[in-house]
């Protein structure tokens, strides 16, 4: 016979992690440090492996993570449960963890999210990550469904296509004149390499893979401003600091107003591959029967729809907006 997995054993690994140490879990849920400890302990020996890096805060191991996402899962299924039996207080709230990049949470994501029912009460905890990261949340059972660059499937997930965000290259008017312009005959990708450029940061791909279709040869400047907001990123190329690559929906207002203009390489549409970079998004959620989730999905993937285009994916590129 295969040992069971007491409850009471899993919910408080759930809340070590949580919590981040044995004192804070031990708050939270009301007991001594010492019973805490032994019951992960107990758990531990159960399962044959260890669950927990004894660091500060904790971390689960890889079979602590396996757990912890059947804990998330399973108090996923208590909540649904006591709701459809009638069971919830009125005003007991419906958590819900989603991993979003930074320029989805800027742009579209928000607003699909009005989407769902307010009779659900839900009440969400927006974890902040690059889409080609959000996926590794989901694998350690920290968020229950994320916005990711990745078309495979976490174990356990479900995933679907919600579309592109497709990013424009730019600058200022006053900083292409100085930078990038006035010279006549002389190709973008020769002036570019002296160009200040602004990335998102030290992981981030994007103006890179821009460059990479310029042609052999072509590179950023060593002068790159690193911004970590969606926000502050396009305000940083707007007041002139360098160029990037911005959100068509971000970038169409400013290049309306003349406060922006697009860095083109000359002779190809604007539609053509080399004016800009496309980044495709997935919905992976977990596989659950759960009408919140259920409903917080359906509301996404109507807000995608409306908000992204669905241009076939070009070759990878990653903006790493944590």
């Amino acid at each position: 016979m295969m040992p069971e997995l007491p409850l009471d054993q899993v919910r408080t690994l759930l809340a070590v992690v949580d919590e981040g140490t044995f004192d804070a879990a031990a708050s939270a849920l009301r007991l001594t440090p010492s019973a805490v400890s032994q019951r992960v302990k107990a758990l531990e020996q159960r399962t044959g492996r260890v669950l927990l890096m004894r660091t500060k805060p904790v971390r689960p191991t890889e079979s602590g993570e396996v757990v912890v996402r059947f804990a998330r899962q399973l108090a996923r299924l208590e909540r649904d449960a006591r709701a459809a039996l009638g069971m919830s207080g009125p005003d007991e709230p419906t958590p819900l963890s989603i991993a979003v990049n930074s320029d989805s949470l800027a742009t579209w994501f928000l607003p699909a999210l009005r989407r769902v029912p307010a009779e659900l009460g839900l009440c969400y905890e927006l974890r902040r990550e690059d889409q080609d990261h959000t996926a590794a949340l989901l694998r350690e059972g920290l968020v229950m469904a994320a916005v990711t660059s990745s078309p495979d499937a976490v174990t356990g997930c479900s995933v679907r296509r919600l579309g592109r965000m497709r990013y424009l290259p730019v600058a200022s008017p006053g900083f292409a004149d100085r930078w990038l312009g006035r010279r006549e005959g002389t190709a973008l990708r020769e002036l570019i390499g002296n160009a200040p450029v602004v990335g998102f940061d030290r992981r981030d791909d994007l103006q890179d893979a821009f460059l990479r279709r310029l042609g052999p040869g072509s590179r950023a400047s060593a002068r790159r401003h690193l911004v970590p907001t969606s926000e502050g990123f396009v305000n940083a190329v707007a007041a002139g600091m360098g160029w990037g690559m911005v959100p068509d929906v971000q970038a169409e207002p400013l290049l309306s107003e003349g406060r922006l203009v697009r860095l083109t390489p000359g002779g190809a549409p604007d539609e053509a591959p080399g004016r800009t970079v496309d980044v495709p998004l997935y919905w992976q959620q977990w596989k659950l029967d759960s009408p919140a989730l259920a409903a917080v999905a359906e509301a996404v993937a109507a807000g995608a729809a409306e908000a992204l285009g669905d241009a076939a994916p070009l070759p990878p590129a990653r903006r790493t907006d944590g």
